[in-house]
């Protein structure tokens, strides 16, 4: 099935000129000055006292309104916060120039620590993924939840869609890029993005399309966003080769708090194969399965994600608020607490509704020695 094709947005010579970070109806901006880092912080007031607090992480080339879709759906259920990393989104770029997993998982975590909203929910996708899995693991006490949406964990065999995003981090290549994509122009890099991200580009609205364009155009102007998209590229795949104590993998099997794994079949960055590798790895996992999403199912199928969150939260009694009943998902699916699989028909998603008719999920307890 093709996907319809994106929607048309004027040439970006004739659109207005973008000159701050777009702050969707009921958020805000906050910038939070912290020892090597400044980093903004997204965030919704909260519907009422009480709520337990959720941090959101976006991936590679991500800022924290990546987040904004699912964040409205959670209005109720949790206090909504969603970090820029440094040298993405509205955060200037670390006083050290590292931008390491590492060093990604420290600046989360200086904030957590500052800011004393631990232990939160910890909600991240892809480069994300990484960053919080280090986070979960090496420092338990801030995180109650753990949820990642294609993380972006070692691979053996890299999809070869993926592999250019990988030799963004080789020395010099970045630079080669940039001189062979000079004339691009921003809705054309954007459109390029959209196709790699999603597994239906056709569910990107007319609205949202143009708001990529113009933060597109506000990033391209910033003298350290090849910097920061190369480098935590190279902090990336430095991750993958390390083993021992400090691997990925084996970061995840000490992870402890309760975890719920989001994968798309139709991911072009992270393997769909990877999705049992995690769910064995991570020891207390539920695994939700989306076939026809692709690496941002968070923005693909907000509502899917919300919800299966929300039935993260009500089966481990985290918290209350519009959860669904307890085992169920709102799809055709089910979200089983046996530690069995259960699958579901696939059928093609209703692009008007957000929700996947095909989702499959599951709940899988890990083994402590299923590392790489």
């Amino acid at each position: 099935m093709s996907s319809p094709e994106l929607p048309s947005v004027p040439p970006t010579d004739v659109l207005p000129k973008a000159a701050s970070v777009r702050v969707a109806e009921g958020e805000r901006l906050r910038s939070v000055g912290l020892p090597g880092v400044t980093l903004t912080i997204r965030s919704r007031p909260p519907a009422r006292e009480g709520l337990e607090p959720a941090l959101f992480v976006h991936g590679l080339g991500g800022s924290s309104q990546n987040w904004s879709a699912m964040m409205a759906l959670l209005d109720g259920v949790v206090e909504s916060e969603a970090v820029d990393l440094p040298g993405f989104g509205d955060s200037p770029p670390p006083d050290d120039g590292d931008y390491s997993i590492t060093a990604h998982a420290r600046a989360v975590i200086r904030y957590l620590d500052a800011s004393g909203r631990g232990p939160v929910h910890l909600v991240a996708n892809s480069l994300g993924g990484a960053v919080s899995t280090r986070v979960a693991a090496v420092r338990p006490d801030l995180v109650r939840t753990l949820t990642l949406v294609s993380p972006a964990l070692p691979e053996l065999r890299v999809q070869r869609s993926a592999v250019p995003t990988g030799l963004l981090g080789m020395p010099g290549v970045a630079a080669l890029f940039s001189r062979f994509t000079r004339a691009w122009t921003a809705e054309q890099r954007v459109r390029g993005v959209v196709a790699l991200c999603y597994g239906d580009p056709g569910r990107v609205s007319s609205d949202a399309f143009r708001h990529a364009v113009e933060e597109m155009e506000r990033r391209l102007r910033l003298p350290y966003f090849w910097d920061a998209m190369t480098r935590s590229a190279r902090g990336l795949v430095s991750a993958y080769t390390l083993g021992g104590q400090h691997g990925l993998w084996r970061q995840a099997e000490r992870v402890l708090a309760p975890t719920l794994l989001v994968y798309g079949g139709r991911d072009q960055l992270v393997g769909f194969r990877m999705a049992q590798k995690a769910a064995r790895s991570f020891r207390d996992s539920r695994l939700l399965t989306l076939p026809n999403a692709g690496h941002v199912a968070m923005m693909e199928y907000p509502e899917t994600v919300a919800m299966a969150f929300r039935e993260l939260l009500a089966e481990t009694g985290s918290a209350t608020g519009t959860a669904a009943p307890t085992g169920t998902i709102d799809t055709t699916g089910t979200m089983d607490t046996t530690g069995t699989t259960n699958t579901a028909e696939t059928t093609e998603p209703d692009a008007g509704t957000g929700t996947d008719s095909g989702a499959l999920s599951e709940r899988a307890g890990g083994s402590a020695g299923a590392g790489s």
